[in-house]
């Protein structure tokens, strides 16, 4: 018997997905500044890295991420990435 005032939930069951492949692991990316970091240490190690225009682009995000514009910052970090390997291979 239910009495005035109570919930009842029901409970749902889901079944588990199963485990991520090993082949092709996530990346999980956040808008800190720790990630600015990752994108300028793999932008330096590309071929095309050198090339202007891509080499400033890098420059100006790594300014932004620097003085707090992480989030504009990376996005021009993720550019000049896509760019030089487009450069350098």
């Amino acid at each position: 018997m239910l009495r005035p005032g109570l919930v009842v939930l029901s409970m749902v069951v889901f079944p588990l997905a199963e485990p991520a492949s090993t082949e092709n692991p996530l990346r999980v990316t956040t808008d800190s500044s720790a990630y600015c970091l990752e994108l300028a240490s793999r932008f330096a190690g590309q071929p095309g890295a050198t090339a202007e225009p891509v080499r400033s682009l890098a420059e100006e995000g790594q300014r932004l991420c620097e003085n707090g514009h992480v989030r504009t910052g990376i996005a021009k970090l993720r550019r000049a990435l896509r760019a030089s390997q487009q450069a350098g291979g």
